[in-house]
């Protein structure tokens, strides 16, 4: 490529797949990077959503679809640096009796917020797997939503103190591990604090469900999907192409580690352990290669209210491959 370089603002956060990029060993072709750190990522998404704040940004996806439904001026690539499944992590109180995901109903769960993408995810293989009425579960929030015109359906309650604490008196029958809900307080712009959640999990043989759950319907979640402005590829399209084969890059070196066994970190043996059930690349880019999965939560998102409309493949996603948008840049 000939001429001057775009300088973009780029917050992603750090993975063994993303590292090279962060650290410019592998450029972005045509693009000068100013890479920005957020921890915890989940306040880039906030930022992105609510002040368009950087040219590219990785963001959770469901918050991504919902903003893109209200109108937000920026479009995914079919990128997904974090991947997982989520039959486990809903923890449950053992005095609660709760055994099934029917057992929710009728009680009062935790999430962080609603349209927190680890919520989403495990709610569609409790509704769709597994028989939940999820209108007839009280879903308890301590956070505000990222994307402000949300409208939360009726069965959705804010808390007036620390899900964790709720859980710990029993006002919680249920809530999610981690960031997704009683692992933490606070929220992600201040006062964010890890906290231990020692409660077992509603569903105990969650890694035998998620390999039948795959092999089923090919549904591998996502999350930390790769937005861009309109605004920068509407000026240079190449963009998204220089992009992909980035982070294509990037993974790639990363997978060749884990071929070598190079790779040891509680990331790398979790997707070492996710090899087993979705194949050598655990990590798959591309509009094909996710298709059932981006339909899977596009429909899921709008079943569980968070979306005001349904969504086509064209309006949520860019092929950076495609002709159009990937134009030598002059």
């Amino acid at each position: 490529m000939s001429g001057k370089k775009v300088h973009l603002k780029i917050a992603i956060a750090e993975h063994p797949h993303t590292a090279a990029i962060r650290n410019g060993s592998i450029p972005i072709e045509g693009v000068e990077a100013e890479i920005i750190t957020v921890k915890p990522q989940i306040g880039a998404f906030r930022r992105m959503v609510r002040d368009v704040e950087f040219d590219v940004c990785e963001i959770a996806p469901t918050t991504y679809i919902i903003a893109r439904a209200y109108g937000a001026p920026f479009v995914a690539l079919p990128i997904f640096v974090v991947r997982r499944f989520h039959h486990g992590g809903l923890l449950v109180r053992p005095d609660a009796g709760i055994k099934t995901a029917k057992d929710l109903e009728g009680k009062k769960v935790g999430v962080r917020a609603y349209s927190v993408t680890t919520g989403v995810w495990t709610r569609q293989v409790l509704m769709d797997e597994l028989g939940l009425d999820n209108d007839k579960v009280t879903w308890v929030v301590d956070d505000e939503e990222h994307v402000t015109q949300l409208q939360l359906p009726p069965n959705v309650i804010h808390a007036t103190r620390p899900l964790a604490d709720m859980m710990a008196d029993g006002e919680l029958v249920a809530g999610f591990d981690g960031a997704a809900g009683i692992g933490r307080t606070g929220n992600p712009t201040g006062g964010w604090q890890e906290v231990e959640a020692n409660y077992p999990d509603l569903l105990p043989n969650a890694a035998e469900l998620e390999r039948g759950y795959y092999e089923r319907t090919g549904i591998y979640p996502m999350h930390g999907t790769i937005v861009v402005k309109d605004s920068v590829l509407a000026e240079h399209p190449w963009v998204a192409k220089s992009l992909y084969e980035a982070f294509d890059k990037a993974k790639q070196d990363y997978l060749r580690k884990l071929d070598a066994g190079e790779a040891n970190s509680a990331t790398d043996q979790k997707y070492l352990e996710l090899r087993k059930i979705v194949g050598h690349d655990p990590l798959p880019y591309g509009i094909e290669a996710n298709r059932k999965t981006i339909e899977a939560l596009e429909a899921t998102a709008f079943k569980q209210g968070l979306t005001p409309r349904r969504m086509s493949m064209d309006e949520l996603f860019v092929d950076p491959l495609a002709e159009t948008v990937s134009e030598v840049q002059p």
